[in-house]
């Protein structure tokens, strides 16, 4: 069993800035994908950043040349830095990893409990 654990949610003006961290408690075998989803209430829960680790990082179009999402595979961690934030990016924040924690177990996704960052003048 792997637990993730977000970090860096909080508080912040419109135009400021954010780094959330996602760590976990035991490291992944492989990964295949890190991704940063976001939900708020009523409304499905959205991907906005996925780093494959196979393919090209995609961005949902609204966060594009705003966030980031960098993750380091070996140390199964993966950020997400967000500038120039704006209201409407107010949400729960979710990490996500899809991979093998063992070399014979087979493939599963994980997710975090979530963090929650609020854009607020």
């Amino acid at each position: 069993q792997v637990e993730l654990v977000e970090s860096g949610g909080g508080l912040v003006q419109p135009g400021g800035s954010l780094r959330l961290s996602c760590t976990t408690s035991r490291g992944f075998f492989s990964v295949a994908t890190m991704a940063w989803y976001r939900e708020v209430p009523d409304k499905q829960r959205e991907l906005v950043a996925i780093w494959d680790t196979l393919g090209p990082t995609n961005y949902t179009e609204s966060v594009k040349g705003r966030f980031t999402i960098s993750g380091e595979m070996f140390a199964s961690t993966v950020d997400l830095q967000m500038n120039d934030l704006k209201p409407e990016d107010t949400a729960v924040y979710y990490c996500n990893i899809d991979g093998w924690i063992t070399e014979d177990g087979g493939r599963r996704n994980y997710w975090g409990k979530g963090t929650l960052v609020a854009v607020s003048s």
